[in-house]
């Protein structure tokens, strides 16, 4: 059964960061993109960041550049969001997805929750 586990969400003030982990189980993801998206209540699901299989080429949307940045362990099949500078736009339930290209994702986890106060 294949499985994407976000974690690292929770409440934080304006300025503040956190770091959400996403770790995949249950297959091979070999040459796998991995990447996050948010969707914010009454807002449909955006793109935020993505990584390629071997980590050399990342892309984020513009409203996280400088402030966001991916990274990732294949020895742990995990992707990380490291977010700073967090602002209250930033508020969403981020899920993590995964698949065979940079943008299109065949797994998706159940999503975790970050809320910036101001």
């Amino acid at each position: 059964q294949v499985q994407l586990v976000e974690s690292g969400g929770g409440l934080v003030q304006a300025g503040g960061s956190l770091r959400l982990s996403c770790a995949a189980s249950g297959r091979t993801f070999s040459g796998y993109a991995m990447g996050w998206f948010r969707q914010a209540p009454g807002k449909e699901r955006e793109f935020v960041a993505a990584i390629n299989w071997s980590g050399s080429s990342t892309y984020f949307a513009d409203s996280v550049k400088g402030r966001f940045t991916i990274s990732r362990d294949n020895a742990k099949i995990t992707v990380y969001l490291q977010m700073n500078s967090l602002k209250p736009e930033d508020t969403a339930v981020y899920y993590c997805g995964a698949g065979p290209r940079v943008l299109s994702y065949d797994y998706w986890g159940q999503g975790t929750q970050v809320t910036v106060s101001s």
